[in-house]
């Protein structure tokens, strides 16, 4: 029987996150554009945009046979595809969380994936040796990973990376090219911190349509 608590999540599931999550990006890569443009290069949208678009046309040209090799083939693609920091730190987040879950395995239930995560985020922190309160991506991730760890749902998750990407607003930036800014970062959400969010929702839709 299911455990409600800890469900299971079938590839076909996961392989329409990483639908929902273009589809998001073609709606929001201006948005996304217009926050890094406050603290960056201006162009984070679109260059994540690009990159899970290829990742659309890997799937549909060379299916992955699992779920570890889908989570692989995105990290894959994104370090080859997305310019500047965020193909490399996006890359390594997909391919550490890849290395952590078991083979050979079409599905996965919650409490693994939420492992395996885990393990993606340290390694994205390894890569770009960020906090929690540096003002980047690990201010969304960290908090959803550590609900999910806690056994709360994917919801319940994502509203702790909204949560989390808000508290990125006040902050002075200590990583990235946003800490060459200093006080000028303040007053301006993380652009890293709302592309993770929305990977977050776009992992949880599912969850809300079942509703």
């Amino acid at each position: 029987m299911t455990n409600p608590l800890n469900p299971v999540l079938e590839q076909s599931r996961l392989e329409r996150w990483l639908d929902c999550v273009q589809t998001r990006l073609a709606s929001e890569k201006e948005s996304l554009n217009a926050l890094d443009a406050a603290i960056g290069d201006a162009d984070h949208g679109s260059n994540l945009f690009r990159g899970f678009s290829k990742v659309q046309e890997k799937l549909q040209s060379a299916p992955p046979e699992d779920i570890p090799a889908l989570f692989k083939g995105v990290g894959m693609t994104l370090i080859g595809s997305v310019g500047g920091a965020s193909g490399p730190l996006y890359g390594t987040f997909f391919l550490e969380t890849a290395k952590a879950l078991p083979q050979n395995r079409k599905s996965v239930d919650l409490q693994t994936l939420a492992q395996a995560l885990a393990a993606g985020l340290q390694g994205l922190q390894r890569l770009g040796k960020a906090e929690k309160g540096d003002k980047t991506m690990v201010d969304a991730l960290a908090p959803a990973i550590e609900c999910l760890q806690q056994g709360a749902d994917l919801r319940a998750a994502a509203a702790a990376a909204r949560h989390g990407l808000e508290a990125t607003v006040p902050l002075i930036a200590r990583k990235g090219r946003a800490s060459y800014l200093g006080e000028r970062s303040q007053g301006h959400a993380d652009p890293g911190a709302a592309s993770a969010t929305l990977l977050l929702e776009c992992l949880a839709r599912d969850d809300d349509s079942a509703a």
